[in-house]
């Protein structure tokens, strides 16, 4: 069993609960919804790299960069 394709299940429950944690009005919720979001973008980035999906890598690269603007413009 190749568990590196493992990696996209909890890629996934990470992202979904960091788009949950981005709801909140607590800034301190929100801040961690940002760094869940970055776990999971690399995460997503891992398991790409193994299947070769550079497609699937520059998006997370994308939303990473979108990611931690977003950090510095709630700050």
């Amino acid at each position: 069993m190749d568990y590196f394709n493992l990696l996209q299940w909890p890629a996934m429950v990470i992202n979904i609960l960091s788009v949950w944690l981005l709801t909140y009005q607590s800034r301190h919720k929100r801040h961690a919804g940002f760094l869940c979001s970055l776990l999971s973008n690399g995460l997503w980035i891992l398991w790409g790299w193994h299947v070769q999906a550079f497609a699937v890598i520059g998006l997370q690269v994308a939303l990473a960069t979108l990611n931690v603007r977003g950090v510095r413009k709630t700050e």
